[in-house]
This record gives structure tokens, sequence and C-alpha cells, in this order.
């Protein structure tokens, strides 16, 4: 299932920087691998949203997700297999370790690199907002640093990866440009959720439709929370722990919660069933951790203070 193609000095690079990595740099790549995984990224957009500047992390939160639901669905037009699939490059670190390395299902296609787009959408987005020399920096040396790690692995062609931050980038340009242009941010959203919607009638693997739903929940818990809510940021070292740890909490709890009512092979069966449950519950993930959960800020404060 897929498609291969490839430039020669794609493989002739990673086959050269993967017989002279050693075992200390394939820890290396693997730790700067890190920082563009879904998890990592969305604990910087957590910080930003509850604790340091709610703004940057509504601006973090609309770029990653766009690029998140954007990206499967470049992926499941150009359907193009991970390098290790066809060529001797060997994968070191795997997208999904809880699932076969050669199921494209749930390790998704090649083209673009998810993880170097999502580190341009969210680090770039830091540079973008804040426009120093330090917020600079991280957008451009740690999305570079998750970017050749991909290939250095064996995940991604190094093309994937040049794709990957242009898509990033594009994300950022459209929210920051495009986005002023709207007197409404629902409208704004609106149009952003219909460019997403084409995937519904061609993707076929697990990340469109877990990106799909986190989009969702994202606009509609900030909409929710800007209306209901509106919480402050805070710079309280302990309220920024107890904000972090909650949140964390709360999206883990209750992906494992939804998934309660449903057996495995049900939600692993890749029916169109099972990808809408998926797109339901971390729509509701996400709107909880961005809406819901921050109603408790107050009286977590209260509390402590007291």
């Amino acid at each position: 299932m897929g498609n291969v193609f490839y430039f020669d000095w794609e493989v002739s690079l990673m086959l050269w920087l993967q017989a002279h990595l050693g075992a200390f740099g394939v820890k290396l790549a693997s730790l700067c691998s890190a920082f563009g995984e879904e998890m990592i990224l969305i604990l910087v957009m957590g910080f930003s949203y509850w604790c340091w500047n709610k703004e940057l992390g509504v601006f973090i939160g609309t770029n990653f997700c766009m690029t998140n639901v954007w990206n499967p669905m470049a992926k499941n037009i150009a359907l193009r297999r991970r390098p290790y699939f066809d060529t001797p490059v060997k994968c070191l670190k795997v997208v999904d370790p809880s699932a076969d390395m050669y199921d494209i299902a749930a390790q998704g296609f090649s083209f673009p690199s998810g993880h170097s787009a999502g580190a341009v959408a969210t680090y770039g987005s830091i540079g973008a907002f804040v426009k120093k020399g330090w917020a600079w920096a991280i957008a451009v040396v740690i999305p570079l640093l998750v970017g050749v790690s991909r290939f250095c692995v064996g995940a991604h062609y190094p093309t994937d990866v040049l794709c990957g931050w242009l898509l990033g980038v594009l994300a950022i340009f459209i929210v920051s440009v495009v986005g002023r242009k709207f007197r409404h941010k629902w409208a704004f959203y609106l149009l952003l959720t219909a460019t997403a919607l084409p995937g519904f009638f061609y993707c076929r693997t697990n990340d469109y439709f877990s990106s799909f739903g986190m989009m969702i929940g994202f606009f509609a818990g900030n909409l929710f929370e800007e209306r209901y809510v509106k919480f402050q940021s805070t710079r309280v070292w302990w309220k920024i722990i107890l904000r972090l740890a909650g949140g964390v909490a709360v999206y883990f709890g209750l992906n494992i919660v939804l998934k309660l009512p449903f057996s495995s092979a049900f939600l692993d069966s890749g029916t169109l069933a099972a990808y809408l449950v998926r797109t339901l519950r971390y729509a509701i993930i996400l709107f909880v951790d961005i809406a819901i959960y921050p109603m408790t800020f107050d009286r977590i404060g209260a509390k402590k203070e007291k």
C-alpha cells in the first residue's frame, strides 16, 4: 500500500548519517526528535495557554491544530511510504511504538513530515508572536534539529522534512495574516474547518481523525472560554505546576475514560465508525482542557492561598 518515490541523494545521505551516528548519535537524534512529538508540542501550547500568555497559547494552538490536520491530508494524497519500507535505511525510532512498524494506518505515511511541520508551527509561533532574539532562536534552532533528526532515524526522507517545514510556515502565515482580515474569530475558525473537511472523503489513517477532533475541540473550547470563562494567565510558579499537572491529567484521563465503552478491536478496526469515535474523543478532550478545565483555576488558587 502506498507509493515509493525518492531522490538517490536522499537515501545516500541517510545511509551515510546512520553509518556515522554511533550509539550516542542515535540517542541524540531521538532526543531532538522528541521535541517534535505531539505530546511535547501540546505541553508547550498548554504552558503558554494555561500559564504564561493565553493569547500566545491560542496562537500556538491554532497553528498547531491546522498543521496537524493539513499534514495527514497531504500524506493521504501523496501516499509516500516511509524510507525503511523500501530502502536499506533503518528505522531507529518508530512513530507509534505500540503498533507494528510496517502498519501504515498506525505509523502514517511519510510525506510531509508531521514532526517537522508541528515543530515549525509551535516553536515558530513563539518567534512570530514574541518577536525577540531569543524567541527567533527557538523558532529556528529547535525545528531545524527536529527535522534533521527525522531523517537521521529513518522515519522520513529529507524532502519530507523540507515540505514539513514549509507547511508549518504556511500555517503561521495564514493564521497571522489571513486571520486578521476577519472581524469575528468564529468565522475564521469556520473557514479553517472547511479547509480540513475534504479529508473525510479520502483519509484512512488515524492521525487525520485525531487531528480533526483536536482542531474542533480547540476552536470550540477557545470560543467558549472567551465568552464564559475568561481565566487569567499566571507567572506564579506553584500555579504553573498545578495547572500543567492538571491539564496533562485531564488529557490522559479522558483519553482512557472515553475508550472504555468500546472494544480494542473496534477502535483499531479502521472503519468509518471507529474514525468518527476517534474524532469525537479528541474533540471532547481538547474542549474540556481548553474551556472546562480552566474554570477550576480560581478555585485552585483560592484554596492554596488560604
